[in-house]
């Protein structure tokens, strides 16, 4: 329920769960987490990739995008049997395509990420959904696009912005493109995913998402990796979406309660 007046004070309680949220937002990058794992820092595991293998990875990331975009504004709408998020589900899928990627390496990246993207997505919409977010709304669908430009600990400099870093920061690059999609999707209606907004889109959303998929790509072609390593991975990269949702869809739940200005103040003060 919104409170009639925005409070002044967020009570210690609501605090500690924005503070919870910003570590992850801000902290909670994949990188270090697949290193630990297969014992070798993944940005070299990155360099000693083949030059074709970044065409194929860019194009993996396109094509898994504009899936993502039509599952977006097609179906996830649509609510489960029970209503419930079915993260084990999508977690288990997940792992069952990153098995794939293990066993065969590069030469399955074109089929497996569109299929791992969607299953996150639904996650995705899952948490939102339990967040209290309405996916009948255009807009609340495209948030959970979002997500997929928030890498949680990678360096957020890059974003154009002149004023602040940071998860905030990803947002208020975002929010133009995902108001004009909006609005062309209101207009022209979901059959048409190819018009300049949603393009643009994409596009803000792509730079930020492939810098996560070099990463799990690069783990997944160490050659002792295997399908159990590959489906491990896949674990941790829909683990990794599935965090920043949670903590997303907290401070986009937080803002309806207190209104974006009071928690954007109280989330930059926070200290971790």
């Amino acid at each position: 329920m919104i409170p009639s007046q925005t409070p002044t004070e967020i009570p210690p309680d609501v605090l500690a769960e924005l503070k919870e949220a910003k570590q992850t937002l801000e902290h909670h990058g994949l990188a270090d987490r697949l290193t630990e794992l297969v014992g070798a820092p993944i940005t070299a595991s990155i360099k000693l990739l083949p030059g074709v293998a970044e065409t194929a990875i860019h194009t993996a990331i396109d094509k898994s995008l504009q899936a993502a975009l039509s599952v977006a504004l097609r179906t996830i709408g649509e609510q489960t049997e029970d209503g419930q998020p079915k993260l084990l589900t999508h977690k288990f899928l997940a792992g069952l395509s990153g098995a794939a990627g293990g066993a065969f390496g590069m030469a399955t990246v074109a089929l497996e990420l569109p299929v791992s993207t969607v299953l996150i997505l639904r996650s995705i919409a899952d948490i939102a959904r339990s967040q209290g977010e309405d996916l009948t709304d255009v807009k609340t669908r495209l948030a959970c696009l979002e997500v997929f430009a928030i890498d949680g600990g990678s360096d957020q400099s890059e974003i154009d912005d002149d004023t602040e870093i940071g998860y905030f920061a990803v947002r208020a690059a975002l929010s133009k493109q995902v108001a004009d999609a909006s609005k062309y999707v209101l207009k022209h209606g979901v059959s048409d995913t190819a018009g300049p907004p949603l393009v643009k889109l994409l596009g803000m959303i792509s730079k930020r998402f492939g810098v996560v998929v070099s990463e799990k790509v690069g783990a997944q072609a160490i050659p002792v990796i295997g399908a159990l390593g590959g489906a491990l991975i896949n674990s941790y990269f829909i683990d990794h979406y599935q965090d920043l949702a949670r903590a997303h869809f907290t401070v986009r739940r937080l803002e309806r309660e207190y209104t974006q200005g009071v928690i954007k103040a109280a989330y930059q003060q926070i200290k971790i």
